[in-house]
């Protein structure tokens, strides 16, 4: 079956990186490939430009991948022509009608040409191309705010081009290691995930589940996160360790002000158990300066302490409001706020410890003897996988 759509997609941060670009591009393409597995495609990148060919039938699915692929700043259906202005003329004017029909009272043309043997340059380009939508009056010109921008590219072929979709910057995922993901119900964890996820880190999720005092709705709720970050990401497992004699052993031997301090800490020591096996480079929590008692600096150090991998923070210096925005925009709020709560909440002491030394939670938790139950727990943990 002959390929005879085309999708043109703008390759963002990746044109920034130098001798080892290669490597950046290769990824993109893969990951691009990932997502259009067993579909009639040819996916290839040049010059900036990633260029996916198909079907009629497979755009549905390479939309769906061009929405959600990580490294590209915008993407649109685009028509190849001959490379003439002739017919760069007509399917200007054709696009133009397209506009006029989807309420579109103004347009402007922009081109780019990297195919310098082309007789037009940019400004040639613009002018000419313009000329039969302009004269037939199908649109009025604006060139500082239009209704549409309609695009031609002079390159090895001819592309024109509208209503470019908005693509998700970053680097591809894949050319920055591994992360793991301390993964809760709440809003904040899925968002640092998909903000490492941006920075090209491929990232496997841990979840702890305290049964029966969470339910196993908020372990779906979980997991429906993490189905949700493998559309970015392609494929994460996630790992659910049964938190439950961990945390009856805190209860039992902790002062209580400091009992969420001590989840956090035995969460520090089984993510180092599992990050090791997994091959993950570091750890990835939620955590954003003084958002709650456990995440003063002086606390968060104290967290910090139990880790053997470098701890990242992505949200650190983010406040609420801009987490609910993100988590909206990835797809991640109407499932973090559903009133199913994780075992950190349920555990958590009326009066909280909030300036704990580094020293003094050391000393707590070597006398909670507690090692091997976290330890027992990770043993026991169970194993999903989400993927495109």
């Amino acid at each position: 079956m002959e390929l005879n759509k085309f999708y043109i997609g703008k390759v963002g941060e990746l044109i920034l990186k130098g001798s080892n670009i290669k490597l950046f591009e290769r990824q993109l393409v893969k990951n691009t490939q990932g997502y259009l597995r067993g579909l009639n495609v040819k996916v290839r990148l040049n010059s900036g430009r990633l260029y996916i060919e198909c079907v009629d039938e497979a755009c549905e699915r390479v939309e769906y991948a061009l929405n959600h692929l990580i490294g590209i700043t915008g993407w649109a259906e685009a028509v190849v022509v001959e490379k003439n202005i002739e017919a760069i003329k007509q399917e200007v004017l054709n696009e133009a009608l397209k506009a006029r029909d989807n309420g579109a009272k103004t347009f402007k043309l922009e081109s780019r040409r990297s195919d310098k043997s082309f007789p037009l340059d940019h400004y040639g380009i613009c002018s000419e191309g313009a000329e039969l939508a302009y004269k037939q009056k199908i649109l009025g010109v604006n060139v500082k705010n239009p209704d549409v921008v309609i695009m031609v590219e002079v390159r090895e072929k001819c592309f024109v081009y509208s209503n470019r979709t908005k693509g998700r910057r970053g680097l591809p995922v894949g050319v920055s290691g591994k992360g793991l993901l301390l993964l809760s119900g709440g809003l904040d964890s899925p968002v640092a995930g998909y903000r490492m996820l941006r920075r090209g880190m491929t990232i496997d999720a841990l979840y702890f589940h305290a049964y029966p005092y969470t339910s196993d709705e908020a372990r779906e709720k979980v997991e429906h996160l993490a189905e949700i970050l493998s559309q970015y990401g392609l494929r994460i497992h996630i790992n659910t360790i049964p938190f439950t004699e961990v945390q009856m052993q805190i209860k039992k031997k902790s002062p209580e002000s400091y009992t969420t301090l001590m989840l956090r800490l035995c969460m520090m020591k089984a993510a180092n158990m599992l990050a090791e096996r997994i091959g993950a480079s570091c750890l990835i929590t939620g955590e954003s300066l003084g958002q709650v008692a456990s995440q003063t600096i002086e606390n968060m150090a104290c967290t910090e302490s139990m880790a053997e991998f470098p701890l990242l923070r992505p949200l650190v210096g983010t406040d609420k409001e801009e987490i609910v925005e993100i988590a909206k925009e990835i797809g991640t709020y109407e499932t973090s706020i559903l009133p199913y709560e994780d075992c950190c909440v349920l555990f958590s002491p009326r009066h909280p410890v909030l300036r704990s030394t580094v020293e003094e939670a050391q000393k707590i938790y070597e006398s909670l003897e507690v090692d091997d139950l976290v330890r027992e727990a990770y043993e026991k943990r169970e194993i999903k996988l989400y993927e495109v």
